[in-house]
């Protein structure tokens, strides 16, 4: 059985968070791998990602080759093509479903109902600190959108409990921002712990958005349920699954 998260928050429209339980894929990828990019068999991925496209009354998902970027792409219609390197859609097209896929980085859902744009964000902490999220803004506003009329929910992704980094990688932050500080609690010895959906959201309130949360769902402490990276890297496993997020109007 699928399982699909949601958010009040994005009532107006159809989008989901999926988790993993519901796929077809086996193994280390057991569940509802819908990356295209892990080894995982391709026609495997396929059942996949047409399950998530059926769950959410649509004939097709429209994914970009996601590269940590900030850079977005605007749709009036489906991909045509190679995808695009970005890391940000929006679309003022009903019909179109924007689907955005990680393993611990956040999957970000926008909507502004009253000018019926919605936008999809992949935001790990490099796109994050890059500026991806203001970036869906900016797109969203060049349809019609208003910050404060926009709303944003951060999806399943890794919590500060699960998120240590060295000290070069505190330092990067504070040295853009002091107060970027805040994010940021002791862990082992020369080591921090980092919350990722706290930036984030700190980063979005910052823009004059209507609303901002997080699902607080962790993927790295949950397996059942979600795909995480780190996970699998402390598990030295080959590789691992990649979960789907998505929205249409």
């Amino acid at each position: 059985m699928i399982e699909i998260i949601t958010s009040d928050a994005l009532a107006g429209v159809t989008h989901g968070f999926f988790t993993r339980k519901g796929g077809a894929s086996s193994g280390i990828f057991a569940g509802l791998n819908c990356g295209t990019g892990s080894s995982d068999l391709a026609e495997v991925v396929a059942i996949n990602r047409a399950r998530v496209v059926q769950a959410m009354g649509a004939t097709r998902i429209e994914t970009v080759h996601q590269v940590h970027s900030a850079d977005v792409v605007t749709l009036t219609g489906p991909l045509d093509g190679p995808a695009p390197r970005a890391d940000g859609m929006v679309t003022a097209t009903p019909g179109l479903l924007l689907g955005v896929l990680t393993a611990d980085c956040q999957p970000v859902l926008f909507q502004d109902p009253r000018a019926g744009v919605i936008g999809a964000a992949h935001a790990g902490w490099r796109g994050t600190k890059d500026g991806i999220l203001e970036a869906v803004l900016d797109a969203m506003e060049a349809l019609g959108a208003r910050r404060a009329d926009t709303v944003a929910v951060i999806g399943p992704t890794i919590s500060q409990a699960a998120y240590e980094v060295g000290p070069e990688f505190v330092e990067s932050f504070i040295d853009d921002d002091r107060e970027t500080a805040r994010f940021f609690i002791n862990g082992q010895g020369d080591r921090a712990l980092f919350d990722l959906p706290g930036y984030a959201l700190w980063r979005l309130r910052a823009t004059g958005l209507g609303h901002a949360e997080w699902t607080r769902h962790c993927t790295y402490r949950d397996p059942e349920r979600f795909y995480s990276y780190r996970r699998t890297t402390h598990h030295k496993e080959a590789d691992y699954g990649r979960l789907m997020s998505c929205i249409r109007l």
